[in-house]
């Protein structure tokens, strides 16, 4: 007798109006026309289980029903009117959800399940009207009392936002035609390009050969121990990409001020070191050097953030209007563990750098820019014999080697041995190596780079060669020219080479480095 007892649906509880006496957005009807389409085709959650969530449903007895019918599909059970009553009594919950007859009223009301996905979109749109009205109405709250302090509370609201805003964040599924198309564009574009690359360029000759340029949407990890040159070697390579090339980058940099940057970049543009440029004692040739060459860097699409802790949220939004107002085509930021995922619950440091990581990686994809983090190494390099990073090396969490496209290490050999030269008699003065550990679309290996010391800088390593090779080619021309004129050793160019003590007529020895020649007084245009 029992088992044919009728139970009716629950009433339920008059809607509560907020202070302002308006109603919360909702459409009950509307979520029962979605249970029962749900119900009414077996393969209907699968349009929608991407879109709702139980909390979705603003009425509790809805909700039940609707979680009973995502644990069949969960289970990948059969989902219909017998198979979720089934499923309610199994939970305790079917008397709840108004027993069988309501379950059954429900597949009445629909006619099919051709519209199910519009529908949940709409109850979807409703909940998420809800969150923020709920958001709105806790800051709201809080920023009335006045023992909060503001700028907690900003970044308390600026992570509950973040989170509202990735949980309704969805992308349709694309067919390949347009995806193909875009892909040839770009072949296309990289193939007219001059440089060949199909990415930004750095500047670096071997680097950009080996990734074509950053790539839009990657998430590049560039890594060290502390004193190899992080800051230096993106500061170098910034000032390569927005002064040389006018790429428009922002550097967000959590650890330096902002004219401590700026100093670093002027010494490393006018080639003069870093304790002069601290002291302001300059002789007049360095003065002559610094105003010619300083004015390379003015109106140079370089933007900078000095932000301490910046959160994820916070870069987020500067991100996205550096993009939208300045046309920002690459971002750096110095460093990853400087960071803070505030406002979002997390339960340790190493989940906050991995949401940290996470966000940025979409971030990247989101802006469709190259994002380029420093991070840090843990200490195991300093305990090994090979001083030579590797990917586990990576402070913190694993998630950054899991998140990045490309993990770039940064090792100077001559840091650990003290020594001059390597173990097979190389010269290793100024050798930094970029060791590409990981890249998700390319070859991995090493780069050879230069670190001049003197001026925080990072060159290619046959650079310098290069420079002086074509302009002693062309001082000879200009030698010979004026064999017959009495002109010996000294020519137009006003540089003397006849006492330098290097042969240019061959270049150095595998391993070993370029002698280091500053332009003298006076010779201010030589580009050394």
């Amino acid at each position: 007798m029992a088992e044919n007892r009728q139970y009716s649906k629950p009433k339920f509880q008059p809607v509560m109006q907020d202070a302002t006496g308006k109603l919360p957005p909702r459409d009950t009807e509307m979520e029962e026309v979605v249970l029962g389409a749900l119900m009414l085709e077996k393969d209907a959650y699968m349009n929608v289980a991407d879109i709702l969530t139980a909390d979705a449903f603003y009425d509790p007895v809805n909700a039940m029903i609707y979680e009973a019918i995502s644990t069949l599909g969960l289970n990948q059970r059969p989902i219909d009117m017998m198979s979720v009553k089934e499923q309610l009594r199994r939970d305790g919950n079917l008397e709840k959800a108004g027993g069988a007859v309501h379950i059954t009223e429900l597949t009445a009301r629909v006619l099919s399940a051709a519209n199910v996905e519009y529908h949940a979109k709409i109850v979807a749109q409703k909940f998420l009207a809800r969150r923020l009205i709920s958001f709105a109405s806790k800051i709201e709250t809080e920023a009335f009392d006045e023992s909060n302090d503001v700028d907690d509370l900003l970044q308390e609201a600026e992570g509950e936002l973040f989170n509202i805003s990735q949980t309704h964040l969805k992308r349709e599924v694309t067919q390949i035609d347009p995806v193909l198309n875009l892909a040839l564009e770009q072949i296309q574009t990289a193939a007219n390009a001059e440089t060949g690359l199909s990415g930004l360029q750095t500047g670096y000759t071997g680097l950009d050969k080996m990734t074509s340029g950053w790539q839009n949407s990657d998430l590049i990890i560039i890594a060290a121990r502390p004193a190899m040159g992080k800051t230096a070697f993106v500061l170098s390579m910034a000032k390569n990409m927005a002064i040389d090339y006018n790429i428009p980058v922002a550097i967000f940099t959590l650890e330096m001020a902002n004219v401590q940057l700026v100093k670093r970049l002027i010494s490393n543009i006018a080639d003069l070191e870093g304790e002069k440029i601290k002291s302001g004692q300059l002789t007049p040739d360095e003065w002559d050097r610094l105003n010619s060459r300083i004015r390379l860097a003015f109106s140079a699409p370089l933007y900078l953030d000095e932000t301490p802790g910046l959160s994820i949220t916070e870069l987020r939004t500067k991100a996205r209007r550096l993009v939208r107002e300045r046309g920002v085509k690459l971002i750096m930021i110095d460093y990853l563990q400087l960071m803070n995922a505030t406002g979002m619950k997390l339960g340790s440091r190493e989940q906050e750098v991995s949401t940290i990581s996470r966000s940025l990686k979409a971030l990247a994809k989101e802006l469709n820019i190259p994002i380029i983090a420093l991070s840090q190494l843990n200490r195991s390099t300093e305990t090994r014999e090979d001083k030579r990073p590797v990917l586990s090396d990576l402070r913190e969490s694993g998630a950054i080697e899991q998140d990045a496209d490309i993990v770039c290490f940064i090792h100077r050999p001559e840091y650990y041995t003290k020594s001059t030269e390597d173990a097979n008699g190389n010269d290793i003065r100024g050798l930094a190596e970029l060791i590409v550990a990981k890249h998700r679309s390319g070859a991995v290996g090493d780069v050879k780079l230069r670190f001049v010391n003197r001026f925080a800088r990072f060159e290619n390593w046959d650079e310098g060669y290069q420079i002086m090779q074509e302009t002693f080619r062309s001082v000879e021309e200009e030698r010979s020219k004026g064999a017959g004129n009495g002109t010996g050793n000294r020519v137009e160019s006003g540089i003397d080479f006849s006492d330098s003590g290097f042969n240019f007529s061959q270049p150095p020895a595998s391993g070993s480095p370029m002698p280091d020649i500053m332009p003298g007084p006076g010779d201010s245009e030589v580009p050394f």
